[in-house]
């Protein structure tokens, strides 16, 4: 059991699924975002995704304590925080519009998480925090760096630096979810219910050109940008034939 489950369609959910550990995530986890998130991009017909969880205890408590805290210094880095990273690039750079919907607490690595979606949607129990220095580490997974682009610096050091929670109303206020509301998965499906009604190839463009604008990859977004534009031109298909046909290119500039 990989500990995340994905349904696909116009609106598809990725769904955490380990209860037992209040949703804690591990490699396998970790791997599982990766694979879904591919298996997403090459669905044609996803146009929204919904990021929730299984039970009513937690969103996430973070990363499973058991899985990290044996490793090396070495092995923390090198395989722990990469991969983490690597599971929550992943979801941030998704083409379409991403949803989190945080019923309850949200800690370190699921705050984080939580981050990588383009909008987020809290319960009234939600809770955020980055608890992690009460344990002897930082922030690993874009906590200092990603959280830092969408919180005020004061309101990330208070969870970072002095171990204090943000309330859902508070989470709100700050501009870090779009709404609170009683059921945050209905509210969020229905955000991303609108989000898939929209013009695909628009709403793919304005999300990577605002990625590119606030930092998120943006090396990525502005090639991509670029090589949609060429695709779409007529010089592209003429230099495909050209190459086929073993000939030189006749440019015609349109």
């Amino acid at each position: 059991m990989s500990g995340v489950r994905l349904s696909l369609g116009p609106v598809a959910e990725l769904r955490l699924d380990n209860p037992g550990k209040l949703n804690a995530l591990t490699v396998g986890m970790l791997a599982a975002l990766v694979e879904h998130c591919g298996a997403i991009e090459r669905a044609r017909d996803v146009r929204a995704v919904v990021l929730t969880a299984e039970g009513d205890r937690a969103f996430c408590a973070g990363a499973d304590i058991v899985a990290w805290s044996g490793l090396s210094a070495r092995d923390f880095v090198r395989h722990w925080v990469r991969e983490g990273h690597r599971a929550f690039d992943r979801l941030a750079r998704l083409a379409v519009p991403t949803v989190a919907a945080i019923s309850g607490p949200a800690f370190g690595g699921g705050l984080e998480l939580a981050a990588a979606c383009d909008l987020r949607v809290v319960g009234p129990r939600a809770t955020l925090a980055l608890p992690e220095t009460g344990v002897g580490i930082v922030p690993g997974w874009s906590g200092t760096q990603r959280l830092a682009r969408l919180l005020p610096e004061p309101a990330l050091k208070e969870m970072a630096l002095f171990g204090r929670r943000l309330s859902a109303e508070r989470a709100v206020s700050l501009g870090f979810a779009a709404e609170l509301a009683e059921d945050p998965r209905a509210a969020a499906t229905a955000i991303a219910e609108r989000a898939a009604g929209l013009a695909p190839r628009a709403t793919e463009v304005a999300k990577a050109m605002i990625h590119a604008a606030v930092g998120e990859d943006r090396g990525a977004a502005i090639e991509a940008l670029g090589g949609g534009l060429s695709a779409a031109a007529e010089e592209k298909a003429e230099g495909v034939a050209a190459f086929r046909e073993k000939r030189r290119p006749e440019f015609s500039g349109r």
